[in-house]
């Protein structure tokens, strides 16, 4: 299972956000590029990173940090918040990006999601956040009534090959991840899941493992150091 330490941008700082609120944040570092090449050191094999701007507004304000990020490590990155434009994705995969995650782009406009998985193939990650096993949109300020469930067999004939999972309830909590939940969508779906939301301690990284998880997002506990980074990559 990969683990992906969460690098969430906020007006140009490394910051986390408790259960997505945009008054309760928690500034870590000044500087996210700083933090990028930490986690590399500590043996990361992919930076997953969110343009908090942008999940709020759909204008990639901190673009040019997160380019440079991709250009400064070695390791692979992959990128959302607010990638609501084919010219958004183009620049981030045309520098250095390696992946590109939508959000509420593709549950809004799914002919933006086909067109996007036509031209970048399986670059393109479809991010699930939902509450009660509800899909949330605009980050995470409104509940739609699709269901997760349904929404992953849609995203499934359209050709997406990875998706993030978020239980917006466990996110940024330290109370562990929501495993059935978690469960659930692994077993209904041929594509690479990534869980995110509440992973606290290495015992949570074990059970995740365990339901064969293709990844799994780490925020809050390592920035807080109720997980070391580094322990986790010699298990």
């Amino acid at each position: 299972m990969i683990i992906f330490p969460a690098i969430d941008i906020l007006n140009g700082q490394c910051v986390r956000l408790i259960q997505g609120d945009y008054n309760r944040e928690k500034v870590y570092s000044n500087s996210p590029v700083d933090m990028a090449k930490q986690w590399e050191e500590k043996g990361a094999e992919f930076i997953h990173i969110v343009d908090l701007n942008g999940a709020k507004t759909g204008e990639s304000i901190n673009k040019a940090v997160i380019i440079e990020i991709a250009n400064t490590v070695s390791i692979p990155v992959q990128v959302g918040g607010g990638i609501r434009s084919i010219d958004t994705m183009k620049d981030y995969l045309e520098n250095g990006v390696n992946r590109v995650i939508i959000g509420t782009a593709a549950i809004n406009n799914q002919a933006f999601l086909q067109e996007s998985v036509k031209r970048f193939g399986e670059q393109i990650v479809v991010s699930i956040d939902a509450k009660n096993g509800f899909v949330a949109t605009d980050g995470w300020t409104d509940t739609s009534d699709v269901s997760a469930l349904d929404l992953i067999k849609k995203l499934e004939e359209i050709g997406v090959k990875t998706i993030v999972y978020t239980d917006i309830a466990k996110d940024g909590m330290l109370q562990g991840p929501n495993l059935t939940e978690q469960q659930t969508i692994n077993e209904a779906t041929k594509m690479d899941v990534i869980a995110s939301g509440g992973v606290t301690t290495k015992e949570d990284v074990a059970n995740l493992q365990n339901l064969n998880m293709y990844g799994a997002i780490i925020g809050k506990a390592l920035y807080d150091g109720k997980l070391e980074f580094v322990s986790l990559m010699e298990e």
